[in-house]
């Protein structure tokens, strides 16, 4: 009688419980592993062309596009590129940093698609660094800007977005107030024959104010045009070579240029109300407009 209750633990009833048991428990936590989500976002994230987007972006395990890196960075955090690669196209939603300095971080936008889509949170910034974003010659806009508190482009190659009204970077800001800064970069070969530009800010409701430095934009259709509320500073920089106007203005904008080269664009070197600071060099266009003279010390 001792050992009676032995052989009962191995029956087949009790089997049948065990069984019945295990059953119960992994329903019971099946709807909590579900929810949990693959990984959590992290503050830096990583991108090489050897990479997969099923991994953790970490840096030993990167993801290999700017999208699918982005759904597993925090907001306020940064994509890194390990190496030069490809990592396709990349829509914006949240404050984030893309850091692809001393390698090859390419964008490659065709038939009519933008590179790079910026329509964050209105206190949103947003940084653009080391990017090769290309239009191959039937690209729409290389960086659209429809909402941000600021977006800072730097070391950048952004060109061939020849769609009808293509463009380098365009910013069309709704209702807010939006800051573009453009530093040390090439804007080159964007618009078709009959439209387009290199830079385009067409402000729609809102405002924007942008600074454009050490930064070569030339042989665009036009090379640089702002329209509506918004001032502009280009400084240090070379304008060149465009098939229309080098600078155009129109609307309330103000646009102020100094240390800068406006030189054999075949159309105006400036047209509308933009203001030197008498320290440009302003040759070999058709016509050689002179703009008047800014206000300040020089």
């Amino acid at each position: 009688m001792a050992t009676s209750w032995y052989p009962s633990l191995i029956s087949g009833d009790s089997e049948m419980r065990r069984i019945a048991l295990l059953a119960l428990l992994a329903g019971l936590f099946a709807p909590v592993i579900a929810s949990q989500p693959a990984y959590a976002q992290a503050t830096r994230t990583w991108v090489s062309g050897v990479g997969d987007d099923v991994n953790p972006c970490s840096r030993t395990a990167p993801c290999k596009t700017f999208a699918g890196a982005i759904s597993k960075t925090a907001a306020g955090g940064e994509i890194n590129c390990l190496d030069s690669a490809g990592f396709g196209t990349l829509t914006i939603t949240k404050a984030i940093t893309v850091y692809c300095e001393g390698v090859v971080g390419g964008v490659l936008a065709t038939l009519g698609i933008n590179g790079i889509n910026v329509n964050a949170g209105a206190g949103d910034h947003i940084v653009l660094r080391g990017l090769d974003i290309d239009g191959a010659g039937t690209g729409f806009k290389g960086v659209n800007v429809l909402q941000a508190a600021s977006v800072v482009i730097e070391h950048c190659f952004i060109r061939n977005f020849n769609a009808a009204n293509g463009a380098g970077v365009f910013v069309n800001p709704t209702n807010f107030n939006s800051m573009l800064m453009i530093r040390d970069s090439v804007i080159s070969h964007n618009g078709t024959a009959a439209d387009g530009a290199g830079i385009s800010i067409n402000t729609n409701g809102g405002s924007s104010r942008s600074l454009i430095n050490n930064t070569a934009i030339h042989k665009n259709f036009v090379g640089l045009s702002v329209q509506g509320t918004s001032n502009v500073q280009v400084n240090n920089s070379n304008i060149s070579e465009n098939l229309s106007t080098g600078v155009a203005l129109s609307g309330a904008a103000g646009i102020r240029i100094g240390r800068s080269m406006i030189v054999n664009n075949l159309g105006a070197a400036t047209t509308g109300s933009v203001l030197s600071y008498l320290d440009n060099e302003i040759n070999g266009n058709n016509p050689d407009t002179t703009p008047a003279t800014a206000g300040g010390y020089h």
